[in-house]
């Protein structure tokens, strides 16, 4: 029962950490460990760039949206080197391109071509994720 308490106030210590926190972590991560964070990191951006345009602020939006397609980068990237969770990365990658595609059409249409571009994008890290899985020669 100790052991269950200890796991559980870990885990919710990990889901206070920063954002900061959690890109430091990432970096200094092994490879297999780096694809979960890199996700979780373009998932928490693209709740933040989604808050971001609720009020307003465009340019910190679209600051986020671009870390949400460099973090999503990594992440296939990683599960392509090492591996690993690679159905978990495309599955995260198809439900942020379908939030990124919402959040378009919310959108005044001045402000959706960087959202376009980031859902297409993400697609295609997809695309490419599950070529490699179930293509010719996948192992």
């Amino acid at each position: 029962m100790v052991a269950g308490i200890m796991m559980a106030a870990t885990a919710f210590a990990r889901k206070e950490e920063s954002l900061d926190e959690l890109i430091k972590r990432a970096e200094t991560a092994s490879p297999s460990e780096q694809v979960s964070l890199y996700t979780e990191i373009a998932e928490r951006q693209l709740q933040n760039a989604a808050q971001l345009y609720d009020k307003g602020n465009v340019t910190e939006a679209e600051a986020a949206i671009a870390d949400v397609v460099t973090y999503s980068g990594k992440a296939h990237d990683g599960a392509l080197q090492s591996r690993s969770k690679q159905k978990n990365t495309e599955i995260a990658l198809r439900k942020m391109a379908a939030k990124l595609r919402d959040l378009q059409r919310s959108l005044a249409l001045d402000d959706q071509k960087p959202v376009q571009d980031a859902a297409e994008h993400l697609e295609k890290l997809r695309t490419d994720l599950l070529s490699r899985m179930f293509g010719k020669g996948a192992k």
